[in-house]
């Protein structure tokens, strides 16, 4: 059975799909991942790894006041993460991790809050700044297994949102071949 990684690579390339991927509490640990799965370079764009909460608006166009008023560890962060990472690298699909790796709270949140985002097509469609599909995490274990957790959970939300496209193209296409019915 392929990895996580490696199956979104290779969903994406059947495809002919592209990600882009920004990171703050996994540090680069998301593209890792996808850059150690053969065949990344079809599907793999890029990565911002945006540690510094300034540089979450700099670079991915995060709201200057969402990040004042309630900081980098946040849901909707989060989700423009996504869609700034997904703009600014020109991919099809942008993904997106912030959160509290510890050992201290952040900005008023507790080791293991975490947040992963998914950024895609159907985004576009309804002209999204960010309203790609966010889960919320709350992880138990030391900073290296809180990581870790939260690349494997932001590439299942991945694999959900092509799997759940998947199922509602196929279900279009049928649709159409049975006249509508």
């Amino acid at each position: 059975m392929n990895s996580p990684a490696a199956e979104v690579v290779r969903l994406l390339t059947v495809r002919g799909e592209t990600l882009a991927v920004a990171e703050s509490l996994t540090g680069g640990l998301v593209a890792a991942e996808i850059t150690a799965a053969p065949g990344a370079s079809k599907a793999f764009r890029g990565s911002v790894t945006a540690y510094a909460t300034e540089l979450k608006h700099r670079l991915l166009g995060v709201d200057a006041t969402l990040l004042e008023r309630r900081g980098a560890v946040d849901p909707q962060v989060a989700a423009e993460m996504a869609a700034g990472v997904r703009k600014a690298l020109g991919a099809d699909w942008g993904l997106a991790t912030t959160g509290v790796a510890g050992p201290e709270e952040q900005d008023g949140q507790p080791v293991g809050t975490v947040f992963v985002a998914v950024d895609g097509p159907w985004a576009a469609d309804s002209g999204s700044t960010g309203g790609g599909k966010v889960a919320s995490l709350r992880l138990n274990g030391d900073r290296a297994e809180i990581r870790m957790e939260s690349v494997r959970s932001v590439l299942a939300l991945l694999l959900q949102q092509l799997a759940s496209e998947q199922t509602e193209n196929e279900r279009a296409q049928d649709t159409e071949q049975n006249g509508g019915f």
